[in-house]
């Protein structure tokens, strides 16, 4: 097993023992293996939300106005299609992504703590160099972000794993508490709301000027746009951050109760995470989605975390099952390991793919081959990032961003 599949995801790799004080089971090689894989899936799994975003009226300000990343009805074939898609994926891979940089984090202490290294200590300035790729990522590229959001999530939490277990434990579910209280206020709102009827704009509600935006403006006028707005832009890990704690600390105690190991603990804590979390996450998502609108902080924000869990236990149960790793199975463990690259690629490609800037594909497809062109995007740049990421670690051993950031640190 190379460095880098000990790596936190999205952050700078751990070394080659970082895993010495990690509980029982933690060493094993198929722990680390199911990392990997679940952190592809997680990079993946989080561009199926997004491409939404990308390809939706207004795209990143689109979804601010329409809700544009909700199920699309399931009145027709393509709407049915859509409306799947986006259940199986809208805030699922995000929580598990939260999850799994917690795991990272964990790991990273207990690798300091075996070396007698003072913590937080340098964990700062990988903290502080996350929130800065973040903030150009959010400037040059997607509004919608998690870099930042998980920095500044990661130095909070850094400092917990200082503090003693019945602390930790308690502010996880105080952050839990109140996280659900205000998402609940919220809906609340949400619901009692009363429907203008404005209809300004030309889809859900999207102002015209924010979709001709992205579909002929310059690229320095979105950059521009982005800025102007950046306040709004950045409200999700705002609202979230009670979310965003409790989900670090739940992959911290995770990893230290052996969730990922190839034994028999790993195996049974994730049937019990497949079975809870699948079996309460889907009927809370269903019933969301039949609340409509007004219940999408709860679908996204809620139940959502709920059937990542689920998630992570179902594909360690798969994982648990192969003998020969596939085309499918490398394929997730290379974009793994370069997450931090290919979470940056996909978005950088969609750009391209969507925007006006680009092939501006958005418009010249539009309605005419809705959800199928969208779906057919996702695919196709999933399968550059399996491939790139697969040659690209034939000749290194992290990946591009990853090396920069590596680089970076050590100056």
């Amino acid at each position: 097993m190379t460095e880098t599949s000990r790596s936190a995801p999205l952050a700078t790799p751990a070394s080659a023992s970082d895993t010495a004080a990690a509980p029982a089971g933690a060493a094993a090689g198929g722990r680390l293996a199911l990392l990997d894989v679940l952190r592809g899936a997680a990079i993946l799994g989080t561009l199926m939300t997004n491409v939404w975003i990308f390809t939706g009226p207004g795209s990143e300000w689109g979804v601010l106005q329409s809700g544009g990343t909700g199920p699309a009805g399931f009145g027709s074939l393509p709407g049915a299609a859509e409306s799947v898609f986006r259940l199986l994926a809208d805030g699922k891979f995000l929580s598990m992504l939260t999850i799994l940089f917690g795991v990272g984090l964990a790991i990273q202490y207990d690798s300091a703590a075996r070396r007698g290294q003072p913590w937080p200590g340098s964990y700062r300035w990988r903290a502080l160099f996350l929130f800065a790729e973040g903030t150009l990522h959010f400037v040059l590229v997607f509004a919608w972000d998690v870099l930042m959001g998980y920095a500044v999530t990661a130095l909070v939490v850094a400092h917990l794993l200082t503090r003693s277990e019945r602390t930790r434990r308690r502010v996880m579910w105080w952050a839990a508490g109140l996280h659900l209280t205000l998402m609940g206020l919220l809906t609340a709102a949400l619901a009692a709301a009363p429907d203008d009827g404005t209809g300004e704009g030309t889809t859900g509600g999207v102002s015209q000027r924010v979709v001709d935006l992205y579909a002929e403006g310059g690229y320095l006028e979105q950059v521009s746009f982005r800025l102007e707005n950046m306040i709004a832009l950045r409200l999700e890990p705002v609202l979230s951050f009670g979310l965003l704690v409790f989900l670090f600390l739940l992959g911290v105690r995770l990893l230290r109760a052996g969730a990922f190991g190839s034994d028999d603990t790993g195996r049974r804590i994730r049937t019990r995470m497949l079975a809870w979390g699948l079996g309460l996450g889907i009927p809370l998502t269903a019933l969301t989605a039949v609340g409509g609108e007004a219940f999408f902080l709860m679908s996204r924000y809620c139940a959502a975390p709920l059937v990542a869990i689920g998630y992570i236990g179902l594909i360690g149960a798969l994982m648990d099952r192969v003998r020969r790793p596939g085309l499918l199975t490398v394929g997730l463990t290379n974009v793994g390991r370069t997450a931090l690259s290919g979470y940056v690629l996909q978005n950088v490609l969609c750009v391209v793919a969507s925007y006006g800037i680009g092939l501006g594909l958005a418009t010249r497809l539009g309605d005419t081959a809705h959800p199928w062109w969208v779906m057919g995007l996702w695919a196709a740049v999933c399968l550059v990032l399996m491939a790139g990421s697969t040659l690209w670690l034939r000749r290194f051993s992290t990946g591009p961003l990853e090396s920069v950031q590596k680089w970076a640190l050590r100056r």
